[in-house]
């Protein structure tokens, strides 16, 4: 095949395919998905589902109820998947911090006992901290790194 074919076959694909263009609405930088209008909502949607899913795949996993088990399975297997480069995506808009926040509210709710408890308890119980707390954390240590000159960026251009 030439080049001009190789063009031709290309430009055809995409007419014959109009959706494609839908497709290319954001584009997935180091793993976070971003908009042109630098909104994380796909990258948002897609971490809560993945998470949703590990999070119910662990539960079909294990036959023990064991909320020890459970947890380390949840902190091994699911949080990293929320946490995963939250200093660049840290949802600020409620509704990306309250469908996030669902993950751990979901599996804590399913753990044995703890369906009844309201969430800061269920929290409580086994020394969890809100995944909100823990981006608040991240941040606080990036902004430290920055200002102290253990990362690779000018603590000026934070502050502009």
């Amino acid at each position: 095949m030439t080049e001009r074919e190789t063009d031709r076959d290309t430009t055809t694909a995409s007419i014959a395919l109009p959706w494609r263009r839908a497709v290319k609405l954001f584009r997935t930088y180091l793993g976070v998905s971003i908009t042109q209008n630098l909104s994380a909502s796909p990258h948002v949607s897609n971490v809560v589902a993945k998470a949703n899913q590990r999070a119910a795949a662990i539960y079909r996993a294990f036959a023990s109820r064991d909320i020890t088990l459970l947890l380390r399975a949840y902190m091994t297997y699911v949080r990293p998947i929320v946490e995963h480069d939250c200093v660049v995506w840290s949802p600020y808009i409620v509704k990306y911090i309250d469908a996030v926040e669902s993950v751990q509210h979901r599996f804590t709710k399913r753990l044995p006992g703890y369906n009844i408890l309201a969430y800061s308890e269920r929290l409580k119980r086994p020394n969890l901290l809100s995944l909100k707390l823990r981006r608040l954390h991240v941040d606080l240590v990036w902004c430290y790194k920055i200002l102290f000159g253990h990362a690779d960026m000018k603590s000026e251009n934070l502050f502009e």
